[in-house]
């Protein structure tokens, strides 16, 4: 069983604000099971986006951990692109979170990426 997205949410906003990150919801979603989106801003015009990584990518040991991919590759691109991207995600899935985090070190503080 998968934790909730609203407490998964805080815990992680609580781990970025303890590393000395800025994080905040920019938009709530499903309180139970809404994708989550996060935007790194590094806080020099660029930005990064991390999204839920599809079913594929869950490994059997742990299939309740949630895991992200970076949806605009490995490099950061600039913050419209990223924003660009958040409005046609939240068009298809009105129930998605929205989180952004400000780092210049451009730390994400995610446990799972998968490429």
């Amino acid at each position: 069983m998968r934790l909730k997205s609203a407490i998964w949410v805080a815990a992680y906003i609580r781990r970025c604000h303890g590393e000395g990150a800025f994080a905040a919801v920019r938009r709530r979603g499903a309180e139970e099971a809404g994708a989550i989106f996060i935007k790194l801003n590094r806080l020099d015009g660029t930005a990064e986006l991390f999204s839920p990584a599809p079913q594929s990518a869950f490994d059997e040991a742990h299939p309740s951990d949630r895991a992200f991919v970076r949806s605009l590759g490995e490099a950061p691109v600039p913050e419209v692109k990223v924003e660009e991207r958040i409005g046609r995600e939240v068009r298809f899935d009105p129930d998605a979170w929205i989180i952004e985090v400000e780092d210049r070190n451009g730390r994400h503080f995610l446990e799972r990426v998968v490429t």
